[in-house]
């Protein structure tokens, strides 16, 4: 049996051979996504006063594109509900884009529209039975919609040396225990929480691993466009007969609030994208009207929307590079990121004088730094990781991103962003590193 034949007849039946769900049991006990609840908190301790530096929810805080901002004013009438899986035009645009930034030739009916890529997420895991393996540290949201829906979670260890990123033979070792279990396989890069990606010879190994095992690959591509230096590659050139791509336009076009996300099969899955639709069909039944035909010039892309990517990339590039410098100068173990906007520090150099302190989870470890400096992040055990590791999640985008584009204007493109540009233009940003850090070299 060839691979695309596995991929589709055995995969299949995966979706048919669902188990009940008692939903109620599977919830109870959760809590709300943690990134939503540290932005919710945040905004109280401000209304009641507090300075806080929002390092909690990693939203883009980049205005959307003008054009793309025109095409929804433009699109505002439109009212009727369009095809479940989405726009038609949009879809082909979506296949464009696709071929335009992955050199990968898919056509709209590969192509599947939802309301943000996390709803579209949890439709996969409904749709395909099989175990959702994922990296630890991995988004919030991973692994408690797998739990929701009853499926198993298989965790795949990473280590600091290695950029937190999946090695191959860690997915092999969990493979060849059990080489016909079917399994959905999540990477995402540029990655949260840690903003590191894979270089190529790296993916194409964890294909290999992929296409050995029969495994279905969803890659989390949604922070792809702010790589830092434009240098994202897609799995889906190593192992196109089985990965779908997620993408959307929270993240590289400012737009989380508007909800669209959209995922690209191969033909072997064309049987899983189907299904998705049955399941949209019957909850959300289809995507925002106007937000959808908006989308349309937002994946068309051009010069302009080239231009404002390559300014962001800027911008998240010298923040990133300053953080890393002063939290390191602190003794704050971490890795300048290759794109998103997110770092993952190890207070793990500090650990005694920590503990001399009862700081002893990675939990209290943000609850001090919250209550003592006001600055909002998020603990590694949100992430997958033991609590007893000392890590956190900062999403440095506490600023004014609309100030900031206008200020870089100025600027020649080769221009290096100084200390002194960003504390002008990212105060929030520069100061709260700068409390943090003061306060880890003040622990006693």
């Amino acid at each position: 049996m060839t691979i695309n034949e596995n991929l589709n007849t055995n995969s299949e039946c995966n979706c048919r051979q669902a188990p009940d769900i008692n939903l109620n049991l599977n919830v109870r006990g959760l809590s709300p996504s943690a990134t939503l609840a540290i932005n919710e908190r945040s905004a109280e301790l401000i209304i009641k006063g507090h300075e806080i530096f929002k390092f909690g929810l990693g939203q883009s805080p980049f205005p959307v594109p003008d054009q793309v901002v025109q095409a929804l004013k433009d699109n505002a009438h439109q009212k009727d509900y369009l095809p479940v899986k989405g726009l038609l035009a949009l879809r082909e645009t979506v296949a464009d884009y696709h071929l335009r930034k992955d050199n990968i030739r898919r056509h709209a009916h590969n192509v599947l529209i939802g309301p943000g890529s996390k709803e579209l997420m949890f439709l996969i895991q409904i749709t395909y039975y099989g175990d959702l393996v994922i990296p630890t540290p991995s988004w919030v949201s991973y692994a408690p919609q797998a739990e929701i829906i009853g499926r198993q979670v298989r965790w795949l260890p990473t280590h600091s040396e290695n950029n937190w990123l999946v090695m191959p033979q860690e997915i092999e070792a969990l493979c060849r225990t059990d080489p016909q279990r079917p399994r959905l396989l999540i990477i995402n890069y540029p990655n949260n929480p840690t903003g590191h990606s894979y270089e190529p010879e790296h993916l194409k190994l964890i294909a290999d691993v992929a296409r050995k095992y029969h495994m279905v690959v969803l890659s989390d591509e949604i922070y792809g466009e702010i790589h830092h230096d434009g240098q994202h590659l897609s799995i889906s050139q190593f192992y196109p007969e089985g990965t779908i791509i997620s993408t959307g336009l929270s993240k590289w076009c400012g737009a989380g609030g508007w909800r669209l996300g959209t995922f690209i099969f191969p033909d072997s899955l064309q049987w899983l994208l189907d299904a998705m639709a049955v399941v949209a069909s019957e909850t959300y039944t289809a995507t925002c009207a106007p937000i959808q035909f908006a989308a349309v010039r937002a994946f068309q892309g051009g010069p302009e929307i080239e231009h404002y990517l390559t300014q962001c990339r800027r911008i998240l590039k010298a923040l990133a590079a300053f953080c890393v410098k002063e939290l390191s100068a602190a003794n704050i173990k971490v890795k300048t990121p290759a794109g998103a906007f997110y770092l993952f520090p190890s207070f793990s150099p500090l650990r005694e004088q920590l503990e001399n302190r009862g700081i002893f989870s990675n939990k209290r470890l943000v609850e001090a730094i919250l209550d003592e400096t006001g600055v909002a992040a998020l603990p590694g055990v949100d992430f997958g990781r033991p609590e007893h590791k000392l890590t956190m999640r900062l999403a440095y985008v506490d600023f004014d991103g609309a100030k900031v584009l206008n200020a870089i204007e100025k600027l020649p493109l080769d221009a290096t962003l100084s200390d002194d540009f960003l504390m002008q233009n990212c105060p929030k940003v520069v100061t709260g590193i700068n409390r943090l850090c003061d306060w880890a070299k003040n622990l006693s």
